[in-house]
């Protein structure tokens, strides 16, 4: 409910705060637009890192059983570094580098396959966090999405209206105190007129 005083200010109050809401309704219909696209972009990468790592670990499948030997501690993320991209108006995480530690281990003594393992964990680990970071993207742009929802219909719903209702109310109450007052002035100029004659 938009609260007003039947006057002048309240009249010009009330219709600047109108022309921002119409003027700026096209833009934020533009954003929720454009976030609408990135969710689907990044909900399609997102399924497709997905894809991408099942296929790997089932490529990866055969050499399950040598994994008996690799020892779990051989490997680990020392660093993840990401920056942040703007899209309209979202901060969104993006992968720059992904930095590993490898323990000493003997060439001589570690199973063959060690070194090409370690490259397999290596791009598992990649695709999973690419994959990660792409859902965590589409759930921030899809938040930013539903307020942006929110207040398109927030302006379209209920205050455009509001204010165009309540501009009325106030106009035709000005207009109505004018009428009257032209009248009395009508009345008091005719009685006088009376009064002068007599």
């Amino acid at each position: 409910m938009i609260k007003f005083q039947y006057n002048k200010t309240s009249l010009q109050t009330l219709d600047k705060q109108l022309k921002t809401r119409v003027r700026a309704l096209p833009t934020i219909k533009n954003k929720e637009s454009a976030l609408r696209s990135e969710v689907k972009k990044a909900k399609e990468v997102a399924d497709e890192f997905n894809d991408k790592l099942s296929a790997t670990l089932n490529g990866l499948n055969e050499m399950l059983q040598l994994y008996d030997e690799y020892r779990p501690d051989l490997i680990t993320i020392k660093d993840v570094s990401m920056t942040v991209k703007k899209i309209a108006g979202v901060r969104t995480p993006v992968l720059d580098n992904v930095e590993y530690e490898i323990k000493d281990f003997s060439l001589f003594n570690a199973p063959g396959w060690f070194l090409d393992g370690i490259q397999h964990v290596k791009e598992v680990i990649n695709i999973a966090l690419e994959g990660e970071l792409y859902r965590r993207k589409m759930e921030l742009l899809d938040r930013a999405r539903k307020k942006t929802t929110q207040k398109v219909n927030l302006y379209e719903k209920v205050q455009i209206p509001g204010f165009q209702e309540a501009i009325r109310k106030i106009k035709r109450f000005l207009e109505d105190e004018e009428n009257l007052s032209k009248s009395a002035q009508k009345i008091v100029k005719t009685r006088k007129v009376m009064e002068d004659e007599v």
